[in-house]
C-alpha cells in the first residue's frame, strides 16, 4: 500500500524488527516518536513485522496511517528471523544513517541521540554495552562465557553481542546490503567490514510486556552460527584433537601390546578400553556433526534461495531525491 506526499530524504533510519508485540507496540510508538522529534532532523522509522501471529501487523499499519511521512511497514509473508527482518530493513534504508532498536523496549529508545552523535563523530559502527542488565544471573554468565569464546574464535571484538541498539553508517549499511549469506549475525558482519568501530554504554531495562522470543535453545544455535560463518577455527581444533587422540591412542596400543608379552592375557583393563572407546566414539560423532554444519551452510548458500519474502510494504509513494533502489 502506498500513499502519495512528498517524500522529503531522511538524515536517520530506525529500523526495528517486530514478532508478536502487540502487548508493547503501544509503549514502543508513545517512547520512540518524541525521541525522534526531538533530534530536530528528518527522520523514518521502518518496522518490519516477521510473520507476527498476533495484532502487531494491524497496530504497524495504524501507526503507519498516523504517521506516514515518518513511518514505513516491511510485512514478511512468513517468520524468517530477526537478522533476516533486520536486513529486509536495511534494504528500505534511505537514511544517511540506521539504527537498530528491539521492539521490546529493553534498549530504551532515549538512548538513540547518544549514538546519532557517535557516528556523527566519524564512527562508521557503533555497539552497545548494556549497563547495569536486566536479566537473570544465568543468562548474564552465559552470556559472558559465549561472549569470550567467540571472541577468542573470530576475533570479532563485541563486548556485548546480546545488544541490539547499534548504529550503523551509510556506506556500512550498503555493504551489509550486498553480502548475500543466508545465515549471518549482523552485528559481527559489520565489525569485519567497519573502519572505525566503537561501543558505548547504554542504559537497559527489563522487558515492558512478554516473553523473550530467545531460549536457550537459540541463543547457543546463534553463537554456534556465529562461529561456524565466521571462522573455520572450530575445524582446525578438531583437526588437533584428531592428532592428539591418534598418537595417544598409538601409544595405548604399544603399551597394551608390550603387557601382553610381558605379563600375558589380562581382563582387568576392559571396561577402561570401553570408556576409551566410547569416548573415542563422542569425539568422532563430534567431529561429524561439526563437518556437517559447514557442509550445511554450503548448501544453503549454494541453493541461492532468496532469504526472505516481502507481502507488501506501507510507504508514502514517490522516492527522495537522490535515494537508491535496494534490491531486497
Amino acid at each position: 500500500m502506498q500513499t502519495s506526499a512528498q517524500v522529503i530524504m531522511p538524515a536517520v533510519s530506525v529500523v526495528i524488527p517486530v514478532y508478536n508485540e502487540e502487548d508493547v507496540l503501544q509503549a514502543l510508538f508513545d517512547r520512540l516518536y518524541p525521541v525522534l522529534d526531538a533530534l530536530g532532523e528528518p527522520y523514518e522509522v521502518i518496522f518490519v513485522n516477521d510473520g507476527s501471529r498476533d495484532r502487531s501487523a494491524q497496530m504497524l499499519a495504524a501507526q503507519f496511517h498516523k504517521r506516514p511521512d515518518t513511518t514505513r511497514v516491511v510485512l514478511f509473508n512468513g517468520n524468517f528471523g530477526q537478522h533476516m527482518a533486520i536486513l529486509a530493513g536495511f534494504a528500505h534504508v534511505r537514511g544517511g544513517m540506521a539504527i537498530t532498536l528491539d521492539a521490546d523496549l529493553q534498549n530504551p529508545p532515549e538512548e538513540i541521540p547518544r549514538l546519532v552523535a557517535a557516528i556523527r563523530a566519524g564512527h562508521d559502527y557503533v555497539g552497545t554495552i548494556r549497563r547495569q542488565r536486566n536479566d537473570s544471573m544465568f543468562r548474564r554468565v552465559a552470556s559472558h562465557l559465549m561472549n569470550r569464546l567467540r571472541e577468542h574464535i573470530t576475533h570479532i571484538k563485541i563486548t556485548d553481542q546480546g545488544c541490539m541498539l547499534r548504529a550503523y553508517d551509510r556506506a556500512l549499511v550498503n555493504t551489509l546490503n550486498a553480502c548475500r549469506e543466508v545465515n549471518t549475525f549482523i552485528p559481527a558482519l559489520a565489525y569485519t567490514f567497519a573502519a572505525t568501530p566503537t561501543e558505548i554504554e547504554v542504559d537497559h531495562e527489563e522487558r515492558f510486556a512478554g516473553e523473550s522470543k530467545y531460549s536457550l535453545y537459540k541463543l547457543i544455535r546463534l553463537n554456534f552460527d556465529l562461529m561456524t560463518g565466521f571462522s573455520i577455527v572450530p575445524l582446525q581444533w578438531f583437526s588437533v584433537i584428531g592428532m592428539l587422540l591418534s598418537l595417544f591412542s598409538g601409544a595405548l596400543f604399544l603399551l597394551l601390546v608390550g603387557r601382553r608379552f610381558l605379563l600375558g592375557s589380562e581382563v582387568e583393563g576392559v571396561f577402561t578400553l570401553f570408556a576409551l572407546q566410547f569416548f573415542l566414539m563422542g569425539i568422532m560423532l563430534f567431529g561429524v556433526g561439526l563437518m556437517g554444519e559447514y557442509v550445511g551452510r554450503i548448501q544453503q548458500q549454494v541453493r541461492d534461495r532468496p532469504r526472505y519474502r516481502v507481502s507488501a510494504v506501507l510507504e508514502l509513494q514517490g522516492k527522495a531525491p537522490g535515494a537508491k533502489e535496494e534490491a531486497p
